[in-house]
């Protein structure tokens, strides 16, 4: 599964957070020193995250008290994904969100039409909530009479923290499709074509010269596979040996941490 190092093709990087850089508020073992090879390689690198209850800044926040100082456009996630998205396609169209207050900052900082209405939702977001409640899901009921276009920030079963893992998105978006009988029209986070723009235009670094490096089969290998990037796996995130092994979806590489990409990039 490991290839031979890539470095002389490999250009630009795209890495995923929790799980990969850090969990919680401590880094993984080696991460900094990986982020640090690859900028010294001359790899650019862009951060980008499923989570949406943080915002961008805190992200950078955290990277910066590892050491690590990051531009703010080159921490992307899946709220400023949303936010950009539904500016551009539903610029007119009431959004009511299921999810917390950092993703409805976002969606403001974009001039996005925030509801509290159910009844005059054209776009119902869900995301991570982690104030869901039946009455959260009797509001959901209300704003499907519209038939609204249906979203979601990112289909993670879990996010990765400092002693586990908690309950991520696809359990929300699971109560919601079971209540409505709808299917998500879009994923816009990983492994969404939407995300996947968002951050190679950040780069300006075309696919087939990236990294894709993250925790996840579902979320960042099947993203850099459909890209034509080459994927790292790391396994101090939410993928273990075992789930590798009984996956169909394959990374190019896997590495205990970010701090062995030289078996990726070279020495």
């Amino acid at each position: 599964m490991n290839g031979e190092p890539v470095a002389d093709a490999i250009s630009g990087a795209i890495v995923d957070l929790d799980g990969t850089v850090y969990r919680g508020d401590q880094p993984v073992d080696g991460a900094v020193a990986g982020i640090e090879r690859l900028r010294a390689a001359g790899v650019d690198v862009v951060f980008l995250s499923n989570k949406a209850f943080e915002r961008r800044a805190v992200h950078r926040q955290r990277l910066a008290s590892f050491g690590l100082e990051v531009d703010l456009e080159d921490v992307v996630n899946s709220a400023s994904i949303a936010a950009d998205f539904l500016a551009r396609r539903h610029d007119s169209d009431p959004v009511y969100v299921v999810g917390e207050e950092p993703l409805v900052a976002e969606l403001e900082r974009a001039d996005v039409d925030v509801t509290g209405r159910p009844s005059t939702a054209g776009v119902v977001l869900v995301s991570m909530d982690r104030s869901f409640t039946y009455d959260t899901l009797r509001d959901v009921l209300e704003a499907f009479e519209n038939g609204p276009a249906f979203y979601a920030t990112n289909p993670d079963r879990t996010c990765p923290v400092a002693d586990g893992e908690i309950p991520d998105a696809g359990a929300i978006i699971g109560a919601v499709e079971g209540l409505t009988g709808d299917e998500l029209d879009r994923v816009l986070g990983k492994p969404s074509r939407t995300a996947l723009e968002t951050a190679t235009n950040r780069l300006d670094v075309p696919p087939e010269r990236c990294l894709m490096i993250g925790d996840r089969l579902e979320t960042d290998v099947r993203m850099g596979h459909r890209a034509g990037m080459t994927t790292v796996l790391v396994e101090s995130g939410v993928t273990d040996r075992a789930a590798l092994e009984e996956s169909t979806t394959r990374p190019d590489h896997v590495v205990d941490s970010l701090g062995a990409i030289d078996t990726v990039i070279g020495p």
